[in-house]
């Protein structure tokens, strides 16, 4: 029986193998998915490969006449690879802090994923928000939960966290069911605090 885990190594090696053959030229998204075995999970494997073992994969974000999906190996000589284990009790005490819903895009695990065609449940990961990479510690103030879809960057565009007037706003625009649907999941996420607004009244 073949593992999760060795499947995900398997599909990095074919990856690395992939880039190392084509240093220079632009490979793009449809390419390294088939590269690596049609795995729903190809993009992590070329991060790891960048922040992981230090190899200077580049995307849109480096390089502006590169577009979203195109990647570019520069040189074979990696840079000094970045440690990515996390302990058990700060994955915890992330997820748990950010409510077990990804800090992008407000998928919660283990419900359907909103925008993930597939019709996939959520999975959260453990993400940096300044990465490794770019000097990021492991502290908790620089973690945050985030779900495949935005942790993979299959999204181009992820939607801005709301402030509290325009989320506001979306409610009172929203039907009656689905105010009582926000207004349900807030009494059992905070309901401490709705027993002492209730009995205020």
């Amino acid at each position: 029986m073949v593992t999760k885990a060795k499947t995900g190594e398997g599909a990095k090696a074919k990856l690395r193998a992939h880039f190392l053959a084509n240093i220079g030229r632009v490979l793009d998204a449809d390419e390294l998915k088939v590269v690596g075995n049609g795995s729903s999970e190809w993009a992590r494997r070329v991060r790891e490969l960048r922040d992981e073992e230090g190899y200077q994969i580049l995307t849109h974000n480096d390089r502006s006449d590169l577009k979203p999906g195109e990647y570019l190996l520069e040189t074979a000589k990696p840079k000094p690879a970045f440690a990515r284990e996390m302990s058990k009790e700060t994955r915890a005490f992330v997820l748990d802090r950010n409510g077990f819903t990804c800090q992008m895009c407000g998928a919660v695990a283990g419900e359907v994923h909103p925008y993930d065609p597939s019709g996939r449940k959520t999975r959260l990961h453990i993400g940096h928000i300044v990465d490794k990479s770019k000097g990021g510690t492991d502290d908790y103030a620089n973690l945050r939960a985030l779900c495949s879809v935005c942790n993979e960057g299959a999204q181009n565009i992820t939607p801005m966290r709301p402030d509290r007037k325009q989320l506001m706003v979306n409610i009172r625009r929203a039907t009656v069911d689905d105010q009582l649907s926000a207004l349900e999941w807030l009494v059992q996420k905070f309901p401490a605090q709705a027993a002492k607004f209730t009995a205020k009244k």
